[in-house]
């Protein structure tokens, strides 16, 4: 069999996964929401284990600082993000997902909440008064007219009071990119190549710590990491046989294929087509970048792609390399009509090589601050071959809507998509 290939690669090795099988007999509405269930339980059971061990390496990074536990750390980072950006696929259709989601992964962040930051971060603003409020130089501060004792910093001072303080999201004191920006800093260097360079003596012992406070610096960051661990092992447990999760998606078919359509829709235009991908461009500013201060936002909108053809497939590789598979939405679609099936799946193998074509071309050299810069054909051409890949997807899922008779499905939009001139009013 013929396949296309990207740098040497065939598509299949790519994907890490095979095409979707063609179901022998039809398969039942359950069966294909049993499988999806399933692969949810995976995929956050792998980013609990990946958090984990993030949280090990935070903890021998503020036991020994130097700069190879400050890499380690890193390293912990990055790798816990692979198991957990394929999981966003189960936002917008799945409620409690949702509810729970800004814990651990909202962004963008404003970082002078938590840290000290350059001087030409600036100060409050209009929209966030507390946007350089600086928390772990800080250990009393007043909130929404409250003094705060913030002396200990504690996983229910991040959670209770200062997370998306004053309902302003962009306070974001929990989760993924408070972590991501403490071990990484700000990245300065704009549109041009390169990520945040916070040294290892930010955790240092005695005079050896620069920029003061490190042991505060060292409260928080195992706060927050603490806090994330915590927080995935409660939305693991949720997909769990008996869980919460499980239970609401299989107590209604219709309703829970509905879920499964919204999600990779909405995932797939208005979020990382738009808001993720489009608008950054449209701006030319790198802080729209979903992994700003490390530079892996190529990995991120690559894994979320993944994500998407997951769902659609129903497979899953695991980090340890088990397969978790079975009936699929896919399967589905081709018993009602087989060449939209061929089409959908032909569009998610095109968008995971345009998704790769980026990934690639960042760990070669070329960041994704730079493809974001005004001006640069190349970027913004690998940025835009993704964005178009993922609309045109889209435009298939809302024809799955149809051929399985579904109940109307709104996806999430984005201006940058449905209304240009509005990102610059």
């Amino acid at each position: 069999m013929k396949t296309n290939r990207l740098l040497g690669y065939s598509v299949a090795c790519l994907l890490g996964l095979g095409a979707a099988a063609t179901a022998a007999e039809p398969v039942s509405k359950e069966a294909v929401l049993e499988t999806y269930a399933n692969i949810a339980e995976a995929k956050y059971a792998d980013s609990l284990i990946a958090a984990q061990k993030l949280q090990s390496a935070v903890d021998a990074l503020i036991a020994n600082p130097s700069a190879d536990s400050l890499t380690a750390a890193r390293a912990a980072w990055l790798a816990s993000r692979v198991p957990y950006q394929q999981t966003e696929v189960y936002r917008f259709g799945n409620a409690i997902v949702d509810d729970w989601e800004g814990k651990v992964n909202a962004w963008p962040l404003d970082e002078g909440l938590i840290d000290y930051v350059d001087a030409s971060y600036g100060g409050p603003t209009d929209e966030n008064e507390y946007a350089a409020l600086n928390v772990i130089a800080n250990p009393s501060f007043t909130l929404s007219g409250k003094e705060i004792d913030a002396s200990a910093i504690t996983p229910e001072l991040l959670a209770e009071t200062l997370h998306e303080a004053d309902g302003i999201e962009a306070n974001v004191a929990t989760g993924y990119h408070a972590i991501e920006f403490l071990l990484w800093g700000q990245d300065l260097h704009g549109t041009e190549h390169g990520a945040g360079e916070r040294a290892w003596t930010d955790y240092a012992k005695g005079d050896a710590c620069t920029n003061d406070n490190c042991d505060r610096r060292a409260a928080y960051l195992k706060a927050a990491t603490d806090l994330l661990v915590s927080d995935l092992d409660w939305m693991a447990k949720q997909w769990q046989m008996g869980g919460e999760a499980r239970a609401t998606l299989m107590s209604d078919e219709n309703a829970g294929i509905v879920t499964i359509v919204t999600g990779m829709g909405s995932l797939s235009y208005g979020e990382q087509a738009g808001e993720r991908m489009r608008l950054g461009l449209m701006l030319n500013d790198p802080e729209e970048e979903h992994d700003c201060f490390s530079d892996n936002t190529h990995n991120s909108h690559y894994y979320d792609g993944l994500g998407i053809r997951n769902a659609y497939v129903g497979e899953y590789v695991r980090v340890d390399g088990s397969r978790v598979s079975g009936p699929s939405l896919s399967d589905l679609v081709a018993a009602s009509d087989k060449a939209l099936d061929d089409e959908l799946t032909g569009k998610l193998n095109t968008t995971m090589i345009k998704l790769g074509a980026i990934k690639s071309a960042a760990e070669a050299g070329f960041s994704y601050d730079q493809m974001l810069a005004r001006g640069n054909e190349g970027g913004e051409a690998l940025v835009m071959g993704g964005v178009n890949a993922l609309v045109d997807q889209t435009k298939s899922i809302e024809r799955v809507v149809s051929s399985l008779k579904l109940n109307d499905i709104e996806f999430e939009g984005s201006d940058s998509l449905d209304n240009p001139n509005a990102v610059f009013q």
